[in-house]
């Protein structure tokens, strides 16, 4: 696994949101995207944050920049995750690891002793032109959304 850098020119992205609609990084040239990849739909740690995002998302929008979460669970888990939380932003499906794998977010991981293949909890912000503009490697679910919004007023 390896994280990608800033100034790096951000992976394309094809695939669906929750509602089955088509989602690609290209639709939000012009705006910047934060791209946040989480573990599992309706954990605790990824309901944390996730509900961050939503309790902040006017905040975001406020400094127009887009939210998207990535998981590899599918729309279906998705579809429930978003309407059990009132999540207003899109949450992208990556069942065949795609995107996790092209993001570098995608390797081995330890709990209580077990290691195993999963989604490391990395966020991406992405410029308006497409390049990763800066990246947060290691993630505090409840506090991550704070963190991005203090980033953001700063560089603006």
């Amino acid at each position: 696994m390896s994280i990608l850098e800033p100034g790096v020119k951000a992976p394309a992205i094809s695939a669906t949101d929750q509602d089955g609609k088509s989602v690609t990084l290209e639709e939000y040239r012009g705006r910047r995207v934060v791209l946040y990849f989480y573990p599992k739909d309706d954990t605790p740690g990824c309901t944390k944050e996730a509900c961050a995002f939503r309790d902040n998302f006017p905040k975001f929008n406020s400094v127009g920049v887009e939210v998207l979460g990535v998981s590899i669970d599918d729309e279906k888990k998705h579809k429930k995750f978003a309407e059990k939380y009132q999540l207003p932003f899109r949450l992208v499906s990556d069942p065949d690891r795609k995107i996790v794998e092209a993001y570098g977010v995608w390797g081995m991981k330890k709990f209580m002793g077990r290691e195993y293949m999963g989604t490391s909890r990395v966020t991406y912000l992405i410029n308006e032109d497409g390049v990763i503009e800066h990246v947060w490697p290691k993630v505090t679910p409840e506090k991550h959304a704070e963190e991005l919004l203090n980033y953001l007023q700063q560089k603006t």
